[in-house]
């Protein structure tokens, strides 16, 4: 008997830790945000940890009984030195734009479901001129953040694509479970803030050590 792949229309990506290399950044802003505000300072594991979810669920996971105004000025100071202050490079992984390009060209819809604030988002994909490539895009501060699967779920529904026409891409079991429960296929990385090991739980259909990998792949399933 032969086995039917799927034929996917629209490719939702994470950003961080699955197109751009931003994990140790993440990881080094969240820490000296802590440290400003006098909190003691989250390990680097627990803060790869919460990558992928929304900036005061993230904050909260690492320190669950915070009062509001620390979590105020927590959010404020990693804001801070993200944009302004830490230099930490975070290019985009290896071959990640041709591969973007390549399906673009290709003719899927591209889009983005990220932990990231819309102020955020836009202005790295301004930054790396790429806004044009995204047809989609949700962020955490408009919408449910994941794992809930809201992101996937308005994505679907502003595009007129049902769920067995998309496939989400991501490095965090958030972002693995925010596709299971919108219903949608999973490809995990290897590569991001999450042991593989985490990702295989929810089953994905390809599991990658490089995103130009997703291209023989599709190939293979057909647009």
């Amino acid at each position: 008997m032969s086995i039917i792949l799927p034929s996917y229309k629209i490719i939702i990506f994470d950003w961080d830790g699955t197109v751009m290399d931003s994990v140790s950044k993440i990881v080094a802003c969240m820490q000296a945000a802590f440290c400003d505000v006098g909190i003691p300072i989250p390990s680097t594991e627990a803060v790869k940890d919460i990558i992928g979810l929304g900036l005061s669920d993230a904050i909260l996971q690492l320190h669950s009984d915070l009062q509001k105004k620390h979590l105020d000025l927590i959010k404020d100071r990693y804001s801070h030195h993200y944009v302004h202050q830490n230099n930490t490079a975070s290019p985009l992984f290896p071959q990640a734009s041709e591969t973007l390009d390549a399906l673009s060209k290709k003719g899927y819809d591209l889009a983005i479901a990220t932990g990231k604030s819309r102020k955020g988002l836009d202005r790295v994909l301004s930054e790396l001129e790429m806004k044009e490539l995204f047809a989609f895009t949700r962020c955490a501060d408009e919408t449910k953040p994941k794992p809930h699967p809201a992101m996937v779920e308005e994505i679907l529904e502003e595009s007129g694509l049902r769920s067995h026409q998309a496939v989400v891409v991501g490095d965090t079991e958030h972002d693995m479970a925010m596709a299971k429960s919108a219903m949608v296929d999973r490809i995990a990385v290897s590569y991001g803030a999450h042991h593989v090991d985490r990702l295989k739980a929810y089953n994905p259909v390809l599991l990658i050590d490089n995103l130009e990998e997703i291209l023989p792949w599709l190939n293979d399933t057909g647009l």
